[in-house]
This record gives structure tokens, C-alpha cells and sequence, in this order.
């Protein structure tokens, strides 16, 4: 009796630890998924931050014009993949100050071909551009979303803010204002 239950116990044993082992590389794929995830997030999070520092360093009051966005959807260092001739980004939606979701972003090519890459912010000035926004299943730019322009001394001043959207891009030159966003469609990352 003892015999057989010291088989059983082994024969349990033996099924449990296979079970466990068959279910490791699930296990480990997953981990390595949520990592892999995380870092994604953090690399777009500072690249992020550093796209808003240069808007900051190179466009006067523009640290106030993004305070006063109900939402600013950022797309740092999108580039141009030259054998399809189409251009993609990672970035990230905030709202008050904090991260409310990922997207990505893909368009034909907007901008002069020679700059490397470029950052693309979204302002949604209205709580109702945000909400419209958030809501859609894929947002699509249209002729609507104007680009924001400077005066003389790389200023935005409040009179020029008159769309619910508006959108800038920068490159290493600085503001670029003789482009169109238009054709940029926009998607909600699931990371």
C-alpha cells in the first residue's frame, strides 16, 4: 500500500513539475512582452519630454500656449522611411500634465526630404476637438488642423490660436509653416 502511493505521489509529482515546465516558455514570453513594453513606453515618454523642451527652447510663450491646450498629442523624432516614402511616429496623448495614452501616427512625406526626422505636436484647444478626438476609432488629419504660425520673433501670440486643433512641426531648423499635416492618420497604440 505504501508502495503504491509512494508511485502515485511521484507520478503526481512528475505531472505537476511537467505541467509547469510546458507552461514556462508561456511564462517567460510574457515577461519578457511586459518588459519589452515597458521600455517602449519609457523611451516614448522621454522622447516626449525632450520634444517639448525643444518647442520650448526654440518658440517663445509656447510653454503657455501648451498649458492651455485641454490635450497635446506629441509625436517626437517621426521619420521618413525613404523606401516606401512614407513617414511614422510614436508618441503620446497628455492631458493635464499627464500621459493619457500612446499612438501612432503614419502619412506620406510632409516635410523637406533632407532633415532626418521631426517632432509633429497636436494641440486640441477645445474640450470638444479632445473628446472628438479620444472618441474615434482612428483619427484622420484634415485641411482643418492648421499649422501654427510666428511672428517675427518666434513668438505665438493668443490671436493666432483660432482653430479647435492646430498642430506644429519642428525640425533642427526650427518651426517649419509651409507644410500640411493634412493626411496623417493617427491610431491608439495598445502598449
Amino acid at each position: 500500500m505504501r508502495r503504491r502511493s509512494f508511485i502515485q505521489s511521484g507520478t503526481a509529482a512528475l505531472s505537476v513539475v511537467g505541467l509547469a515546465l510546458a507552461g514556462f516558455p508561456a511564462m517567460m514570453s510574457d515577461t519578457l512582452a511586459a518588459e519589452s513594453t515597458s521600455l517602449l513606453r519609457q523611451q516614448i515618454n522621454a522622447n516626449v519630454r525632450e520634444a517639448l523642451m525643444r518647442l520650448y527652447d526654440v518658440v517663445n510663450r509656447s510653454k503657455e500656449l501648451i498649458a492651455r491646450a485641454n490635450g497635446v498629442l506629441v509625436f517626437p523624432e517621426v521619420l521618413l522611411d525613404p523606401f516606401i516614402v512614407e513617414e511614422y511616429g510614436e508618441g503620446a496623448l497628455h492631458v493635464g500634465g499627464k500621459n493619457a495614452g500612446y499612438y501612432s501616427m503614419t502619412s506620406g512625406s510632409i516635410g523637406l526630404q533632407n532633415e532626418k526626422s521631426k517632432d509633429i505636436i497636436f494641440l486640441f484647444m477645445t474640450r470638444d476637438a479632445l473628446n472628438s478626438f479620444r472618441n474615434s476609432k482612428g483619427w484622420s488629419v484634415g485641411e482643418s488642423v492648421p499649422l501654427l504660425k510666428l511672428d517675427v520673433d518666434k513668438e505665438i501670440h493668443r490671436r493666432m490660436v483660432t482653430a479647435p486643433v492646430e498642430a506644429i512641426v519642428l525640425t533642427n531648423s526650427g518651426v517649419m509653416g509651409d507644410v500640411s499635416v493634412s493626411g496623417i492618420n493617427v491610431s491608439r497604440m495598445k502598449i
